[in-house]
């Protein structure tokens, strides 16, 4: 990732309640309805050969249940009959039936090694469509929730390789031609993996533009990219106008055009190095340095030019660029520095005082990499020593001590990420390279929403006990990430419902919301003003605002397969029935 932008996210702190108070379990009733479907949606359980947490997470986990955020309460659903179902909501009590919109051509029963079939809307009248066995569908579709001028066209219809989910999608216009950009998920066997999982991730990025031929609008592939990780990411996500990439993983993804050409650069840089020998060498002790640096044969005392400053150096030899210039990494007594050239006529010794006694240099000339330390044994030997303390095999090699390097104790269960190390990285369309990179520690990556459609989907991190929302300005290098809404503890909570399958949360963020693998239902509530009086009991203060966490529980024994939120209503799907949770009334 070189050359790229190291970023990092601003939290506004106008956001952020540090006297938030916790959840009041409210018991008010939620109005649930209940859809039972005409045929079971096309659930595809993993098979025995998706055995790695990648196809568990990638497939395994997916979330079968697609919200239209162009159309309010819009959602679609795919059958086991391979029609996609789509129910529009206005009137919680005048429920009607899904209904079919698009019937993809395949049989889906007729492939056995096929993916779960995926739907991802790139524009208000744009959808593209996967069926699970590898083809992809590119479709106009006319205003949609509107069952007059809705009809799902076919424009683009193709074999892709082998099967995939569809990622994210966008439709946009660039040089007078409108393209639809398209990203692909793939967990691929790896035959060089020997020693990891056997498997890979491969994210293909493919643009389609409209091609006008003979007054035939046709669509055709203008461009193919792809990027190889080792881990399913967290979000990934093309910008608006197709220029660039998102992606938030736990291991980095490359472009593999960019990954040869990093091992060709890299065989380069190992064959100039073989032939480069260091310029100069030098040691230290406590008080100074000694600067070894070769030089011609039969060069003089006239040949040679070294001037010492308090914190510079600079050697040069007669008509020659220099050969040491540069700031020392600490200042030296310039007055007691010296210079000899060695008997043989071949070194040129130079001898620098420190000015502050101990500390050791970690460089020489700051920057500079045309040298090398040379250390003897004694000083290995005190540097490791001096390091022992920070290795352990044990916890807690001896509790006596005054500041032990840690308590377990002190930590709790849902303190523990098994990703320490995931990254935010922005990718480039043209230069295939990392622009931007963001290491998010132990911000955990929770979900994505769209707030939004014209902008990309946010995304949700953990940042200490609250879940903080982050929207993606691809226009605005200044502010590429902007914090928009925190939901106060929600990272605490949710990691303490070891069950849990999907988390969603309102675009108005109103309300934030998870479900387990069966049944249960968790809502989160803003903090809404009181219309009573009420005080806290410990501190005798009156509270003028209060948070509401209220729990649904499902008349159902299937798992949930899909879970979407919109800012009246929570939709969660099971292989039988769609359920309708009234969370929000409408002004």
């Amino acid at each position: 990732m070189e050359g790229a932008a190291h970023c990092s996210l601003e939290a506004k702190r106008l956001l952020l309640d540090p006297k938030f108070e916790g959840y009041k379990l409210s018991l008010e009733p939620l109005a649930c309805y209940q859809l039972e479907l005409d045929a079971a949606v096309a659930e595809v359980k993993l098979r025995d050969d998706q055995y790695t947490l990648d196809h568990m997470r990638a497939f395994g986990m997916y979330n079968y249940l697609h919200l239209d955020s162009w159309y309010q309460d819009n959602v679609y659903y795919i059958d086991q009959f391979g029609r996609v179902m789509n129910l529009s909501v206005t009137l919680d009590t005048a429920l009607q039936k899904p209904r079919e919109v698009f019937r993809l051509p395949t049989d889906l029963t007729a492939y056995d090694n096929r993916l779960c079939a995926s739907i991802c809307f790139s524009s208000s009248t744009w959808v593209t469509v996967s069926d699970g066995t590898g083809r992809l569908y590119l479709i106009k579709s006319g205003k949609r929730g509107n069952s007059a001028s809705e009809k799902w066209e076919i424009v683009f219809n193709e074999e892709l390789g082998s099967p995939f989910i569809i990622v994210h999608s966008v439709s946009f216009v660039k040089s007078d031609k409108h393209s639809v950009a398209v990203l692909l998920l793939r967990v691929e066997k790896d035959e060089l993996d020997t020693k990891g999982s056997g498997f890979h991730i491969t994210l293909e990025w493919v643009t389609f533009v409209e091609m006008n031929k003979a007054d035939e609008h046709r669509y055709e592939i203008s461009k193919r990219r792809v990027l190889q990780g080792k881990s399913v990411p967290h979000y990934a996500a093309i910008e608006p106008n197709g220029d660039g990439l998102m992606i938030i993983s736990y291991k980095p993804f490359k472009f593999l055009q960019e990954e040869k050409e990093i091992l060709k650069e890299n065989d380069d840089k190992k064959t100039t190095d073989e032939k480069k020998d260091p310029l100069y060498y030098w040691q230290q002790t406590e008080d100074d340095l000694t600067i070894t640096v070769h030089i011609p044969q039969d060069t003089t005392k006239d040949d040679i030019k070294v001037q010492f400053s308090p914190d510079n150096i600079r050697v040069t030899l007669k008509d020659q660029p220099a050969l040491m210039e540069g700031k020392l990494y600490s200042s030296v007594d310039h007055e007691s520095c010296t210079w000899i050239i060695k008997e043989n006529k071949r070194c040129l010794e130079i001898f620098l005082i420190k000015k502050n006694e101990g500390p050791r240099w970690p460089e020489l000339i700051v920057g500079d990499t045309k040298g090398e330390l040379i250390m003897d044994s004694s000083q290995c030997a005190e540097i490791s020593e001096s390091l022992m303390h920070l290795t352990s095999e044990v916890m807690n090699p001896d509790p006596e001590k005054e500041n032990p390097p840690c308590n377990a104790q002190e930590l709790e269960e849902c303190d523990a990420f098994l990703e320490d190390g995931a990254s935010l990285c922005r990718f480039d369309g043209d230069t295939l390279k990392v622009t931007h990179v963001i290491n998010l520690g132990s911000n955990q990556y929770l979900f994505s929403v769209v707030v939004d459609p014209k902008e990309m989907p946010c995304f949700c991190l953990r940042h200490d006990v609250d879940a903080l929302l982050w929207q993606p300005h691809s226009d605005q290098p200044q502010n590429m990430w902007e914090h928009i809404a925190t939901f106060n503890a929600l990272g605490y909570v949710q990691a303490s419902k070891q069950d849990k399958k999907f988390m969603a949360c309102a675009p108005d963020y109103s309300y934030a919301a998870l479900c387990e693998c069966l049944r249960r239902i968790f809502i989160y509530r803003q903090p809404t003003p009181l219309s009573t009086v009420l005080y806290n009991r410990k501190e005798g203060r009156q509270v003028g605002q209060v948070a509401k966490q209220l729990v649904a529980t499902l008349e159902a024994n299937d798992p949930i397969l899909g879970f979407q939120a919109t800012n009246e209503r929570l939709f969660v799907l099971t292989a039988k029935t769609l359920f309708l949770i009234k969370v929000n009334t409408g002004n």
